[in-house]
Parts: structure tokens; C-alpha cells; sequence
């Protein structure tokens, strides 16, 4: 078999296949294998969350992920951390990083496949791919043709271009008539609009812990942080994989609290009192004196109607971003090869036998916190299984 992209999901799919019997080939452009790992998780990778199910998941097919995730688990690839003597942290809502260095999952993935027998071919890119009347896959490069009889496309999305992302996954998809979902940056920071940016920019470093964020019908909770060019943090990433351009986000800086019902309170017992003193107990002060003023009205001076407007700026806070930061900083790719082509159970192609997809070039994206990990493992291991 033949595995091209020797990411996350190709060296895991690779170890597996190789420690079944097969023989495999794993090629990749890059010389520097398993990127994405190392720098993930600012260099510990998030390896996996233990509360991944198919409801943290993004799909236009959403119970596509459900056989793959069951059959091999969070606990399952935890299992081979431990068994490979891999030091690890909890941190919240499950999510698992390497107590050392994301390094120790790449070395892991490399080993589990060159223990097998399996082969490893850095720096080599497949020009075209091929399939012979037999039903043989010609994946052809500028050095050598290599032949097999099955095919893993495990190339990634778009995300993070600096390190190799390309399209290939999915010119080989449409190759085989299969469709694709249109892609676009997921978990992703989320720009301003010149007029936003010009009342904001002396935001930027400042961090609201616990916001809740709002697209439609989804809403996060978690910290938002002010960037230069918008909003960014682990909640606003969250949300991006959903958001589409032209959409309101609705961000409540302060939830649980109802700040109107604070202003008009603070009115009757201390009038002189000013609307930044009240937003600063719950808001960092730089971002409350924007919103109250520095040196605003006393509360005294101002209408009801003007501190219930004043309430609603903290928390129904309403923006249109203008963008996102795009490729260059999402962490994954949203849609992709579309599920209702594969085999839920094995990751193979319906009309094309021997031809499998697995990992972000699938139109499958995890919420943030290992769970785009965890179903490069999974659909790995169910690719790996069938072939």
C-alpha cells in the first residue's frame, strides 16, 4: 500500500498497516516530517481530548465521524502513549499534551511504522497519480513511479501553508469524480474592519477570561483576546469554524452577570459614582474605559435608557468581522472530500476500490483541544484495518 502524507494521520495509518502484515510506503514533500505535530500545542501537542465523540465535530454529514471515533478512542491511543513511555498532562475539558515535547508522537508514529517494515520517503512530491486497467494506483514523481494496489490520501488541508499545505487531497478527489465540500479556515482568528480597528486598537494584548461567544445557533464559552487586527483566543477560535463572512457574532463579556442591572443600582446608591468604576470590577480596565469612558458622566447625569444601552455593550455585544487571518494562522481546514463518497467503516472510496481518505483532507473538523488528532487516529486506524 501507499500512503501519501506522512502527517498525523499517514505515519499513524502506516504504523498500523505495517505491524498488520502490509507492505508500505509512506511519501511525502516535505523533508521535515510530522509538522504539524510539533508545532502544535505550542510544541507539547494536544494529542488527543478524552471527551471526543462526534458531537465536537464538524461535517456536513455530522454521523460520519461515529464508527470511526467507537472503534478506536481517545483511551485506545492513550494506551499507546503510555506503552511507549510518553509523559503526559491533563489539562481542562480532557485535553492531553506531551509533558516533554510533541516530538516524543512523532518519533513514536516513525517508529511504530519502521518497526513494521514500512518505508518512509521524505521530500518527494507525486506529480500525478494513475490507476492501471488491472486497478493499480501509479503515483508518479520526478524520480521513480511507485505502484500499489491500494492508495491512502493523507495530505491535509489548507492550513498552516509555511509548512507545506497544499490542495493535492483534493485534486486527486475531483481526479476520481469524488466531490468535495468547498474549504475554508477553520479555528482561525477573526479580523476587524477599519472603523472596528480604530476603536479598538489600544485593546490589542488584552484578554476577557470566560466570554461568551454566539454564531446563530452556537455558542462557546472561553477566553477572547484583542489582537491588531481583531479578536483571537480560544473562544473566537471556536467559533470561527462556524462563522461565515457577512454573519453577526454576538459576544457576551461578562456572562452571568447583568451589567445594566449593575449601572442602575450603583445610580441609587452611589449617583457620583461613573460607569467605568462598575465595568471595572468585572472587565480589564483599559477595555472598560472604552466602553464607560475614562472620564464619562457620573452615573447621576445619565438616563436609565443610556445605562441599559451601556449594559448592552458588555453584554450583547454585536460585530461583523471583515474576515479572518485565513490559512496562514488556522489551525485546520473546514470541509473537504465529502463523506457521502467514503466508507464510514473502512474510509474507502464507494466507486473507487483501493482508494482511501482519511484525516483533515475529509470533510470532518474537530472543535479545538485534540480532536482533530484524535480522528487523524481514527480514520488512520480504520483505513489501516481495511486495507
Amino acid at each position: 500500500m501507499l500512503i501519501i502524507g506522512a502527517g498525523a494521520a499517514g505515519l499513524f495509518c502506516a504504523g498500523v498497516a505495517a505491524r498488520r502484515g502490509r507492505r508500505v510506503v509512506v511519501i511525502d514533500h516535505a523533508r521535515r516530517l510530522g509538522e504539524k505535530i510539533r508545532i502544535s500545542g505550542g510544541g507539547r501537542c494536544n494529542f488527543t481530548n478524552l471527551n471526543a465523540d462526534a458531537g465536537h465535530f464538524i461535517s456536513d454529514n455530522p454521523r460520519f465521524a461515529v464508527s470511526a471515533l467507537k472503534r478506536f478512542s481517545p483511551r485506545d491511543f492513550l494506551r499507546l502513549v503510555d506503552e511507549n513511555g510518553i509523559a503526559w498532562r491533563e489539562k481542562a475539558a480532557g485535553q492531553l499534551f506531551c509533558a516533554r515535547s510533541a516530538m516524543d508522537i512523532v518519533d513514536m508514529l516513525l517508529r511504530r511504522c519502521q518497526d513494521g517494515g514500512g518505508d518512509v520517503v521524505p521530500g518527494t512530491a507525486v506529480e500525478r497519480i494513475a490507476i492501471t486497467a488491472e486497478g493499480a494506483f501509479l503515483a508518479h514523481s520526478a524520480e521513480r513511479t511507485y505502484c500499489a494496489s491500494s492508495l491512502v490520501i493523507a495530505t491535509g488541508g489548507l492550513s498552516v501553508p509555511k509548512i507545506g499545505a497544499s490542495d493535492f487531497g483534493y485534486r486527486i478527489a475531483r481526479q476520481f469524480s469524488l466531490p468535495v465540500i468547498p474549504v475554508r479556515p477553520g479555528l482561525v482568528p477573526l479580523t476587524f474592519d477599519q472603523p472596528l480597528l480604530a476603536r479598538t486598537r489600544t485593546l490589542s494584548g488584552i484578554a476577557v477570561s470566560g466570554a461568551g461567544v454566539t454564531c446563530g445557533r452556537i455558542r462557546f464559552d472561553g477566553d477572547i483576546l484583542f489582537t491588531h487586527r481583531g479578536l483571537s483566543g480560544p473562544a473566537m477560535l471556536q467559533i470561527s469554524s462556524y462563522w461565515r463572512e457577512g454573519e453577526e457574532i454576538l459576544i457576551d463579556l461578562c456572562p452571568g452577570t447583568d451589567i445594566a442591572a449593575e449601572l442602575l443600582m450603583a445610580k441609587k446608591r452611589n449617583p457620583r459614582s461613573r460607569p467605568v468604576t462598575v465595568l471595572g470590577r468585572h472587565l480589564p480596565r483599559r477595555l472598560a474605559a472604552l466602553i464607560g469612558g475614562d472620564e464619562g458622566r457620573p452615573l447621576a447625569e445619565m438616563a436609565d435608557r443610556d445605562l441599559r444601552m451601556l449594559g448592552g455593550a458588555v453584554n450583547a455585544w454585536r460585530i461583523v468581522p471583515s474576515g479572518s487571518e485565513g490559512y496562514r494562522t488556522a489551525e485546520v481546514t473546514v470541509g473537504g472530500v465529502d463523506t457521502r463518497a467514503l466508507s464510514s467503516k473502512t474510509m474507502e472510496a464507494r466507486d473507487v476500490p483501493g482508494l482511501y481518505f482519511i484525516g483533515e483532507v475529509v470533510d470532518v473538523t474537530g472543535h479545538l483541544g485534540g480532536y482533530n488528532f484524535q480522528w487523524a487516529w481514527s480514520s488512520a486506524h480504520a483505513a489501516a484495518q481495511a486495507v
